[in-house]
Parts: structure tokens; C-alpha cells; sequence
């Protein structure tokens, strides 16, 4: 059984991660903030965030035994030192997405859209991790969470631009590009 681990990125004034830009690519924005804080099995709120997005790791989705055995072998973690540069996406798929069956949804994931089989060619300059908030009641289906050296900040716009041109992105409804430095110490402004 998977390990469920909560989420929560907290966008305020003050975080481990300075906010570079906040670009709106579909559906309705988030309020600008200047830090983000994110944290993994989430206490109490108590850093004046302006707005808090939740999720939960859960079972992989749409991935054979291969592939996940694959993902799992080449894939870095993160928290790397020299990963100080990072991304978090946050994705909301419209309804006809939902209302497809899991092996049509499948198909146009991997068969058609190469969602998985694409990706590994950035791997493990790019590391990340999927939330799934979609259960969780709140504005977005899905949190992604990307972590990679200033160095490889080109490659990972090669990654989203590629995917964002993918039959599977027709579904996305809603979608903020959030991208982060890593601070020394938290930012205060």
C-alpha cells in the first residue's frame, strides 16, 4: 500500500522559496505573492499565507509495473543542494476529462500523448512529485511539484512546453505556472 503524505503550499510574504512569477495559462489566477512555503504533513496555519493549496501522494495512476519501476530507477528526489530552482504547477481537468473511462483516460495519457515515455529524457536532471487534490475539495485536480539546478531551468520549459502541446492538455481547464529560487533562510517582504 502507498504511503499517503499531505501537502500544503502556502503562498504569503514569507518562505523557503522566493516566487520568480506566477503566470496564468488557464482558468482564473492566484493572488501574487512574493514566497511560498511548502510542507509536507501540514500543522497549523500560521504564516499569513495569502492562499494554501493541499494535496495527497497517493497510488500511481495510469503507470504499468514497468514504467513505475523505471520512474523509480532513474527519477531523483528532492531536496537536492544544488536544486535550487523549482516549479509547482497546479492543474485543474475539465469534465469530460472525469467523465471518460480510466482506460480511454489511460490511452490519451500514455498511448497517445507519450505523457510518461517522453518525460524520462529529462530524468533526473528534474525531479518531482504529483499531489492529488482533486478528493481534497479545493480549486485543482492536481499539484505538481518540480525541483532541478538553475542550469537545467531550459530543459524543464522543453518538458512543460512539450506536454502542453499534447492531446491530454486539451483537458486542462485551469493552470498556474509558479516558479521558485530557493532561499537561504525565509524570505521576508
Amino acid at each position: 500500500m502507498a504511503v499517503v503524505t499531505r501537502v500544503c503550499f502556502r503562498g504569503g510574504s514569507v518562505g523557503e522559496w522566493r516566487v520568480l512569477r506566477i503566470q496564468t495559462l488557464g482558468g482564473s489566477p492566484l493572488e501574487p505573492v512574493a514566497s511560498l512555503n511548502r510542507q509536507e504533513r501540514p500543522g497549523p496555519a500560521d504564516d499569513g499565507a495569502v492562499w494554501s493549496l493541499h494535496g495527497v501522494t497517493s497510488h500511481q495512476r495510469y503507470v504499468y509495473g514497468r514504467e513505475k519501476l523505471q520512474l523509480e530507477a532513474e527519477q531523483a528526489g528532492l531536496g537536492r543542494p544544488k536544486a535550487t530552482r523549482a516549479a509547482l504547477i497546479p492543474i485543474a481537468k475539465s469534465p469530460a476529462w472525469w467523465d471518460l473511462p480510466q482506460d480511454e483516460r489511460r490511452a490519451i495519457f500514455e498511448e497517445r500523448s507519450h505523457h510518461i515515455s517522453a518525460s524520462f529524457k529529462y530524468l533526473p536532471a528534474i525531479a518531482r512529485r504529483l499531489y492529488h487534490a482533486r478528493e481534497l475539495g479545493g480549486p485543482f485536480d492536481f499539484l505538481t511539484w518540480f525541483e532541478f539546478a538553475p542550469e537545467h531551468a531550459g530543459l524543464f520549459d522543453e518538458l512543460v512546453a512539450m506536454l502542453r502541446g499534447t492531446e491530454e492538455w486539451r483537458y486542462v481547464e485551469r493552470e498556474v505556472d509558479i516558479r521558485l529560487s530557493r532561499s537561504i533562510g525565509p524570505v521576508n517582504r
